[in-house]
């Protein structure tokens, strides 16, 4: 991950054999539920957000070995690759200065499991370290606008929602091996298996690793900016009723990632634990725990860089019907997070200095959400809020109302207007000398959306939106020599698009998946000591972006395709370093599989359109061949 001082200058979820990784039908598309928009499962066409949903199937089938990667299946996510190990991801623009390398994109709230993996330092994800099991995703939901209402701070844009299998949905052992031209040594063994003691319980035990080597840079030289990491982990679903399930979870990982003349050590260990009451079929207890620990550093920087983070999080949500017509929705949470950023060396430094140099996080938030059915099977109405309470704004309010208007079997209306706030982070309101006051970002989302599915084979979903931002974080000139500039809340701005997505079943061995994405912003200032430079540090966004992938069975055979646009990057120029304008690029990966009783050959090419084209920064994306063995028991 670029350091600070950059800155400034699917398959089934019951495989077990290959004859079971089939494709889904369209009907069983049509069927996927999704819990990120009311924290319940509902259908996928009935929902009144705009979302995307990869499955586990999409994953397998697009060849793709790393869950950033994988986030390219979807179109309502701009997404940029800036080295071997660094990706800028952002739903709905403000991915942050191009030389950033994405640790300023911050407007998006990532999980795993419900377990937040957004970071207060900067406000964005370190995504080099969220090594997932694709094998054992079940899905990925992936929601563009506003979700501050229940998630809390910091889903200002989007949501990034990724559920993986239970451990009964994993019996048996699954290894893969790959290596090629850019990823080596990649491997991976997980094996599930049920108590001997007491068959309600479930369990399953992985552990993976890859070397990947280095990008390039502009000139052709190596930009050593290769890594490796080593990631392990297990879980356990224990079903003592029809009516009570308990999940235990966590994993572990250590890894070195390079960048030019320095490396950077990581490792980090989380454990969550979920116990889900059902009193009925319309009401459910959930209560959730975790602890998540995240750590770095740079030891051969000029300036060394040093950051520990421990999370502690604890969340209750219970679900009860009011009447025949209206489900509540409440629930409450308590997290605590611990930093260190001093560095280890002798004497004690960091860069660039936090004051405090080491600070505790608390946050507590409740929400209340009631869902009226106006019209039974037909208009739905959800309203609600969140409230919380953190140490850089103190208290603050995010209502939204979403209408779903379902108009019959094949078409549903939807609309929503949202508040959502970003809560400051490290970065915006202690990096100063000085202490300052810095606000939280606020925004006040317009969407409007329809899914239809006009013939059985394809489903279409349409969603267009408008939104408007106070207090943007901007640079701002300041008189002390010593600390020139300051960060501040001296900016407005307001961003506009349209999202589309499809899937058409052309044929029932071949299915295709899709999607395009327009965005446009205007950011400006409010007073006159905001530098040229604070519309670019919020982002400088694709306003096109597009992409497909093909899906096709022939006979033992699979042959899989999947290709991506993405629009200009204008260049930036108010910087001492300068970053110049990233061309458009179109790109596409190919995967050919063959299947024999347990065993899987594949070869994968990626990035196959050019020899190798830039996303983001300095660094290009080499045209890559790998090829795979996975075998399941």
């Amino acid at each position: 991950m670029t350091p600070l001082s950059h800155v400034f200058s699917q398959v089934p979820s019951d495989s077990l054999t290959l004859k079971k990784l089939k494709k889904l039908s369209m009907e069983e598309l049509m069927n996927v539920e999704v819990t990120s928009i009311s924290m319940r499962p509902e259908k996928l066409t009935e929902v009144a957000s705009a979302v995307q949903v990869i499955t586990g199937e999409d994953i397998h089938r697009s060849g793709v070995t790393r869950l950033p990667e994988a986030l390219r299946l979807v179109s309502n996510l701009q997404m940029s690759q800036a080295n071997s190990h660094d990706w800028a991801i952002t739903a709905r623009g403000f991915d942050g200065l191009p030389s950033s390398g994405g640790i300023l994109a911050n407007k998006l709230l990532a999980m795993v499991d419900g377990r937040i993996i957004y970071n207060p330092l900067f406000g964005g994800v370190y995504w080099d370290v969220q090594n997932v099991m694709l094998e054992d995703v079940d899905r990925i939901e992936v929601v563009s606008g506003p979700g501050g209402t229940l998630w809390g701070a910091n889903a200002v844009n989007g949501v990034i929602n990724v559920v993986t299998k239970s451990a009964k949905e994993t019996q048996g052992l699954y290894v893969s091996g790959a290596g090629g031209s850019l990823l080596q040594n990649f491997g991976g063994i997980r094996l599930g298996g049920r108590s001997q003691i007491d068959s309600n319980l479930y369990f399953r035990i992985y552990t993976q690793r890859f070397d990947q080597k280095s990008t390039t840079l502009e000139n052709g030289k190596d930009a050593k900016d290769g890594w490796n990491m080593t990631q392990g982990g297990f879980r356990m679903d224990y079903y003592p009723s029809n009516t009570n399930t308990l999940t235990l979870q966590g994993d572990f990982y250590e890894g070195v990632e390079n960048d030019s003349v320095k490396h950077a050590n990581t490792d980090g260990q989380n454990l969550l634990a979920r116990f889900t009451h059902s009193f009925s079929d319309q009401s459910n207890l959930v209560i959730r725990a975790y602890f998540d620990r995240t750590w770095r550093k740079t030891p051969e920087s000029a300036q060394p860089f040093f950051y520990e983070l421990n999370t502690y999080d604890f969340d209750i949500q219970h679900r009860f019907s009011l009447g025949s017509k209206q489900s509540i929705l409440w629930g409450g949470a308590y997290r605590l997070q611990k930093d260190k950023t001093a560095s280890t060396f002798n004497p004690p430094r960091t860069a660039p200095s936090f004051n405090p140099v080491n600070r505790d996080m608390p946050l507590y938030s409740g929400f209340i959400q009631d869902e009226i059915a106006l019209v039974p099977d037909k208009i739905k109405l959800t309203v609600g809020s969140k409230f919380l309470n953190n140490v850089f704004s103190d208290f603050e309010v995010q209502p939204s109302a979403r209408m779903a208007w379902t108009l019959d079997k094949k078409q549903t209306v939807w609309s929503a207007v949202s508040r959502a706030i970003r809560i400051p982070t490290r970065f915006d309101a202690d990096i100063t000398k000085t202490p300052t006051k810095f606000n939280s970002e606020k925004i006040t989302a317009y969407e409007i959306g329809y899914r239809v599915r006009p013939v059985d084979q394809l489903s279409l979903s349409f969603a267009t939106f408008y939104n408007k931002y106070h207090d943007l974080r901007s640079l701002d000139s300041a008189s002390d020599p010593l600390q020139p500039i300051v960060l501040a809340n001296s900016q407005q701005a307001e961003s506009w698009g349209f999202e589309f997505s499809g899937n058409f079943q052309a044929t029932n061995w071949w299915r295709l998946r899709g999607g395009y994405t327009y965005f446009d912003k205007n950011i400006s200032p409010i007073n006159a000591k905001v530098l040229p430079i604070s519309g670019a540090f919020e982002g400088v966004d694709p306003k096109n972006i597009f992409m497909f992938q093909s899906i096709m069975n022939l006979r033992s055979v699979q042959l899989d395709m999947m290709g991506r646009y993405a629009d200009t990057l204008p260049s930036v120029t108010a910087t001492s370093t300068p970053t110049p304008k990233v061309p458009p690029y179109f790109t596409f990966d190919v995967r050919l599989a063959w299947q024999f009783k347990c065993f899987e050959f594949s070869v994968v090419g990626q990035n196959l359109w050019e020899d190798r084209h830039s996303e983001v920064g300095a660094s290009k994306i080499p045209r890559t061949i790998y090829g795979k063995i996975t075998c399941r028991f």
